[in-house]
């Protein structure tokens, strides 16, 4: 059993950031173009470019930005500090979920007959550290 989760971040109902933009972003770093972005993720370069300004302009930041050396389209220092909370978020969240599941698994299982199980399924339940519960309890006994 595996519990799902899609995060985004809004300000006053509307999408500022998730998983299309996301991608967006890092497509940019790779191909220092907003078109060629665009047609890597399959999309015109009109919705690319109205989902990054839409982000630009509900944070009030610039997220990219094109030097005069030509280089192309770079992310900027909030552009990049953006898609770092962002992927960071996603990991704290995919690590909770993971164990959460894994605590759901326990509850969900037929094998809670033995009294020791059912009192450490109790203690991870609160967050106590379930090996070292169980290597307290086999001292005590």
């Amino acid at each position: 059993m595996k519990i799902k989760h899609k995060i985004w971040l809004e300000r006053n109902d509307r999408v500022i950031f998730g998983q299309g933009r996301d991608e967006l972003l890092k497509a940019i770093e790779e191909c220092h173009s907003l078109n060629a972005a665009a047609k890597k993720l399959k999309m015109s370069y009109r919705a690319a470019w109205g989902r990054l300004r839409a982000s630009e302009q509900r944070l009030g930041v610039k997220l990219v930005e094109v030097p005069c050396q030509g280089d192309g389209m770079r992310l900027t220092n909030e552009g990049r500090a953006l898609l770092n909370f962002f992927e960071r978020l996603e990991a704290d969240t995919e690590t909770f979920l993971s164990n959460a599941s894994q605590r759901l698994a326990l509850i969900t299982k037929k094998t809670l007959k033995d009294k020791n199980t059912v009192t450490a399924l109790k203690l991870m339940l609160l967050g106590i550290d379930l090996p070292f519960w169980l290597g307290l309890m086999a001292e005590i006994q």
